[in-house]
């Protein structure tokens, strides 16, 4: 047996050809191109994000006290487009005008929604529905009544943190439970206020009662030259979670005020009322 050594010529070298220039290598972008790439990055991002608060998930934040407990001042929540369908304040802009829900939902008791105000469209309010369509609801001394019959609370304390808003008054909170057993929590300054005595409400088709959580501080269906009877079609999503919380104190160009005001407890926190678990699944 002879041995053999590889010929080191072209049968098992590839020499590169100095003169020739590598396919995979691309030539810089100019100004110009590197501009046109990235105004079409922009457009896509912002494609993308009309895309999803259109049909998916907007984002929100609290500005006021109305629905203490659930949602504090500095809250920022997702509000979830599919839920109940969409309707033509689902899009942004008003670029959609047509009547009704498309692929609709019923919203349950219970379920805390962010709508068109019906009196100012262009202003958008977040409350807890309390009644339904076909529904009577009554405020008598303070006391919820939905169909005749009185909704139950149970006192659990008394609060003193409701930041500016309402100058630290004391407060008291309950358990409420909505028929059907829903469980939320309430704050009641009194059973003697403004909005403690009210008219018997019969709610229409298509429309929904809506209240605050903190109920003596709060402009609601109980405020019929303001808020009144909820369309269904004037609803935009129900909120489902918080994403970020954050004291009043934090100041939005000042990030050393975030880190010791963020609320970190509250962070990815579930908005919902508690459900009993067959009504839940």
């Amino acid at each position: 047996m002879s041995d053999t050594k590889p010929k080191d010529d072209q049968e098992n070298v590839l020499k590169a050809d100095p003169k020739k220039k590598p396919d995979s290598v691309d030539a810089p972008l100019n100004a110009k191109e590197e501009v046109s790439e990235f105004v079409k990055t922009a457009i896509i991002a912002i494609i993308l994000a009309m895309i999803i608060r259109t049909f998916l998930y907007e984002p929100f934040n609290i500005p006021s006290g109305s629905m203490f407990p659930t949602l504090k001042v500095g809250d920022y929540l997702f509000v979830s487009k599919p839920a109940y369908g969409y309707s033509k304040h689902s899009f942004p802009f008003g670029l959609a005008d047509f009547q009704g829900r498309m692929a609709e939902k019923d919203p349950k008791r219970g379920d805390v929604v962010v709508f068109k105000l019906p009196t100012n469209p262009s202003i958008d309010y977040i409350k807890r529905i309390v009644g339904m369509p076909g529904d009577t609801v009554q405020v008598i001394k303070g006391r919820l009544y939905i169909n005749g019959v009185r909704v139950e609370r149970e006192f659990v304390s008394l609060v003193r943190d409701q930041g500016s808003d309402f100058d630290n008054q004391t407060l008291k909170e309950y358990i409420e439970t909505l028929p059907g057993g829903i469980i939320h929590r309430i704050y009641e300054e009194s059973d003697i206020g403004p909005l403690d005595d009210t008219e018997l409400f019969k709610v229409p088709s298509r429309h929904f009662f809506v209240m605050g959580d903190n109920r003596d501080n709060s402009q609601d269906s109980r405020v019929t030259q303001f808020v009144g009877y909820v369309p269904f079609e004037n609803i935009v999503g129900r909120a489902d979670i918080l994403f970020f919380s954050a004291e009043e104190e934090a100041v939005l160009f000042n990030p050393m005020t975030w880190f010791q005001n963020i609320r970190y407890s509250r962070i990815l926190r579930k908005i919902g009322p508690v459900r009993p678990k067959e009504e839940a699944q």
